[in-house]
C-alpha cells in the first residue's frame, strides 16, 4: 500500500469514527432513544455543521502528525499523542460552535471525546496486528497454535525462524523484541526474556515471557529450545557482562550483544546494531577513562614521534595521537610494509594532519641522530623493541643490540635534542625476569632511570603494562588460527595466567602516563585480576560456536624455558604508589646494579663494549652478561624449542 493510499484510508476510518462518536454519544445521553425529546431538541445543532466538525478534527490529526507515524509500531507513545491530539480537537471544536452560536451538551463533548480515543486509537492497533499477522508467511490457521489457554502465531516456515532468548528486560530489550516481532525478514523469533529483576518473573514484555534471572539461562534454554541468546543491557557494567556471558558459554545457543550505552547514543536499538561477543567482553573490567585535557596540553600542536610505530602498540599510538591534533607526527620502523600500511590508514582518516614515517632501525644511533635532527619531536614515545620470549631466547644478542642499545641510544638523543618528554613502553616480563627478552627490558628500564640523574632537558618515564589481547603473534589470533584448523587448541599449563588488556586500552593509557611524566616514573598500569589461559582457550572456543574438549580439543603442553606459571607487574621494593589516575600507579626507581653503574660511569661506550665483548661470545655468555647488569634475571639453562602448539604469552609489549 502506498503512502497516500495508506492515509486517504486513515483519514476515512478518522472521518467515520469522529460521527460515529458523536451520534454514539447523543445515543447515550438520551438512553438509545432517539424520540426522545433530549436527543430531537439538540441533536440538529450537530447534524447542521457535521462538515465543519468532522474537517475542524481532521485537520488537528494532520497537524498533530497522526498520519505521518509508523503505526506498525504503535504504542504507549502514540496512545498518548492521539489522546493529546483528541483534548485539542475537542477544544477547536467547542470553540467552533460556540463562535457559530451553535449549543451542544458538555457531556456530549466529554463522551465524545473518551469515544474518539477509543476508537481512533483502536484502529491504530487493529491497525498494528494486522501488520504483524500479515508479516507471518502465508497466516493461515495451521499457524495458529494454543498452549495453557494462551494463543500463539507461527510462520509456516518455522524451521528456518532462530529462536531467540533476550536477556534483559529493560528498555532496551523491549526495543529489540519488538523490532524483531515486526521485522519478520530477520528470520528471528523471540520465545523468552531474562531479567533478574525478580518483581518481573512470570510476566510479559511485548508478549514474552521473563523466566528468571541469569541463574535459569540454561533451563530456560533447553525448556524453550533456543538457538541464539541476545544481550541486551548496554547500562551493564563490565563484569555484569562477563558473568552473563560465561553462563551464556555453557550453553550451544549463538551469542549476540548490544553495544554499550555510550555506542547507542543518538541511535536506535536494532537488529543490526547487534555484534558478537569478542574475547574484550570476557576481561570484566570497565572501560578505560583518560583526562582528555591533560593529553591534550602536551601533544595538541606539538611534534610528536613514535618509534616502533609499525607495530601493534606502536600503530596504535599513531591512531589516538593523531585524534589529539599535534603539529606533526613521526613514525619510525625498520620494517616498510607495516608502517606503509599505517600511513595510508592515517592520511585518510586525518587528511589534515602531517604525518611522517620514517625507515630507520633504533641501534643504529647515527641514522636516529638524522631522524631527530630533521624533526626535533617534542614528545616520543619508544615502543621499537623485539618481544617474542621463545625467539629472544634463541637469539639473545639481537635483544641486547635492540632493546638495550637501541633504547639507549633514543634516551641520549631524545636529551641532546631537547625533547620534552621520553616514554619507554617496557613489560610485566622485566620483573624478576626469566627469559632474555624480559632481562633486556628490565635493562633498559635501569639506563632510562640513571640517565633521568643527568637528562638537563628532556622528562623521562618508563610505562609496564602485561599481555595485550589481538596484538601481532598474540594468543587470541594463534587459538582462532588453531579452531579454524579444527584443533587441537595448545596451552602450555592448566594453571598458567596472564594479565591482559585491549590495544587501545593500554594505549590510552600510556598517553596519559606520559602526561604525569616528571622525570624517572616507573608506571605501572592497572591490568584487572589475572586471566588463566585455559580459560581463555575454552572461552574462544565457545564464541566460535564449539564446544571444548568435544569438538574442538585442549591439550596441555609444558611450560617453555623463561615462562613463569603467573607474571608479575612491579617488584617488591619498588612498592605501588597510586596517583591522579585510578588506573595508573608509580613505582620508586631501584639503583641500578654495580656492573651496569660501572658502564654508564665508565669511559667506554655501551655501543663499543656490546659489540666487541658480548657480541663476540656465545650465547649462554651473553646471558651470563645479561645476569651481572640484571642479578634478579634467572637463567633457564634449558634450550627453549619453537614448538607449533604454544600460547604466545609474548605478546606486546
Amino acid at each position: 500500500m502506498s503512502k497516500y493510499i495508506r492515509i486517504a484510508v486513515l483519514i476515512i476510518v478518522d472521518a467515520i469514527a469522529v460521527n460515529i462518536s458523536f451520534i454514539f454519544s447523543y445515543l447515550m445521553r438520551s438512553d438509545f432513544n432517539p424520540e426522545s425529546e433530549l436527543f430531537v431538541n439538540w441533536f440538529s445543532a450537530y447534524a447542521d455543521n457535521i462538515f465543519a466538525i468532522t474537517l475542524i478534527k481532521i485537520a488537528i490529526f494532520f497537524i498533530f502528525g497522526l498520519y505521518q507515524s509508523l503505526w506498525r509500531y504503535a504504542g504507549a507513545e502514540e496512545i498518548l499523542k492521539i489522546t493529546a491530539t483528541m483534548v485539542v480537537a475537542t477544544l477547536a471544536v467547542i470553540a467552533f460552535m460556540s463562535f457559530s452560536l451553535n449549543s451542544i451538551p458538555r457531556s456530549i463533548y466529554i463522551m465524545s471525546f473518551i469515544m474518539d480515543v477509543f476508537i481512533v486509537g483502536g484502529s491504530r492497533v487493529i491497525y498494528r496486528i494486522l501488520i504483524g499477522i500479515k508479516g507471518h508467511r502465508s497466516f493461515s490457521f495451521n499457524n495458529i497454535a494454543f498452549k495453557f489457554g494462551r494463543l500463539e502465531f507461527s510462520g509456516n516456515n518455522a524451521e528456518n525462524i532462530s529462536r531467540v532468548m533476550v536477556i534483559g528486560a529493560g528498555d532496551a530489550g523491549a526495543s529489540m523484541i519488538k523490532e524483531i516481532k515486526y521485522h519478520p525478514e530477520h528470520n528471528k523469533r523471540v520465545i523468552v526474556a531474562i531479567d533478574d529483576d525478580h518483581s518481573k518473573k512470570g510476566k510479559r514484555i511485548i508478549g514474552v515471557r521473563i523466566a528468571g534471572g541469569r541463574s535459569e539461562i540454561r533451563s530456560a534454554v533447553r525448556r524453550y529450545s533456543i538457538d541464539e541468546i541476545i544481550i541486551a543491557i548496554p547500562s551493564a557494567t563490565k563484569k555484569d557482562i562477563q558473568t552473563i556471558v560465561s553462563e551464556c558459554n555453557n550453553t550451544r545457543c549463538r551469542l549476540k550483544i548490544l553495544p554499550g550505552l555510550i555506542d547507542l547514543i543518538n541511535d536506535k536499538v536494532s537488529v543490526s546494531k547487534l555484534r558478537d561477543v569478542d574475547i574484550e567482553d570476557l576481561l570484566g573490567r570497565e572501560p578505560v577513562q583518560v583526562n582528555l585535557r591533560e593529553i591534550s596540553g602536551y601533544i595538541e600542536g606539538r611534534i610528536v614521534m613514535v618509534t616502533g610505530g609499525g607495530g601493534s602498540i606502536g600503530s596504535e599510538l599513531c591512531r589516538q595521537i593523531a585524534r589529539f591534533r599535534p603539529r606533526r607526527l613521526v613514525a619510525v620502523d625498520i620494517y616498510e610494509n607495516s608502517i606503509f600500511e599505517l600511513a595510508n590508514e592515517i592520511k585518510t582518516l586525518h587528511p589534515g594532519l602531517e604525518f611522517e614515517v620514517t625507515v630507520g632501525s633504533v641501534r643504529n644511533k647515527a641514522r636516529m641522530r638524522e631522524i631527530l635532527g630533521k624533526y626535533m619531536p617534542h614528545v616520543i614515545f619508544h615502543a621499537a623493541a623485539h618481544k617474542h620470549v621463545p625467539l629472544m631466547e634463541l637469539n639473545p644478542k639481537e635483544a641486547v643490540v635492540n632493546n638495550i642499545l637501541g633504547t639507549a641510544n633514543m634516551i641520549d638523543l631524545a636529551d641532546e635534542f631537547a625533547a620534552e618528554k621520553f616514554v619507554m613502553i617496557s613489560t610485566d616480563k622485566a620483573v624478576n625476569p626469566t627469559n632474555v627478552m624480559g632481562a633486556s627490558k628490565r635493562i633498559a628500564e635501569m639506563i632510562l632511570q640513571e640517565k633521568c640523574k643527568t637528562a638537563k632537558n628532556t622528562h623521562f618515564a618508563v610505562v609496564r603494562f602485561g599481555n595485550v589481547l589481538g596484538s601481532n603473534g598474540s594468543v587470541i589470533p594463534f587459538f582462532r588460527k588453531q579452531i579454524e584448523n579444527g584443533g587441537p587448541v595448545t596451552v602450555t599449563h592448566k594453571e598458567i595466567t596472564r594479565y591482559f588488556m585491549t590495544i587501545p586500552e593500554a594505549v590510552q593509557l600510556v598517553i596519559q602516563a606520559g602526561a604525569l611524566a616528571e622525570g624517572g616514573e616507573m608506571f605501572i598500569l592497572d591490568m584487572g585480576e589475572p586471566v588463566k589461559i585455559k580459560d581463555l582457550a575454552e572461552n574462544v572456543i565457545r564464541l566460535s560456536g564449539y564446544k571444548p574438549y568435544e569438538d574442538i580439543d585442549i591439550i596441555f603442553t609444558r611450560l617453555r624455558p623463561g615462562e613463569k606459571l603467573h607474571e608479575e607487574l612491579i617488584l617488591k621494593e619498588e612498592g605501588a604508589e597510586p596517583t591522579k589516575h585510578e588506573k595508573i600507579f608509580v613505582g620508586r626507581p631501584l639503583p641500578p646494579s654495580a656492573e651496569l653503574c660501572a658502564i654508564i660511569d665508565g669511559g667506554r661506550s655501551l655501543e663499543d663494549i656490546i659489540y666487541n665483548d658480548v657480541l663476540t661470545g656465545d650465547d649462554d655468555q651473553v646471558k651470563e652478561w645479561l645476569h651481572k647488569l640484571a642479578p634478579n634475571y634467572t637463567i633457564m639453562k634449558k634450550k627453549p624449542k619453537i614448538r607449533g602448539v604454544v600460547i604466545e604469552d609474548d605478546e606486546e609489549p
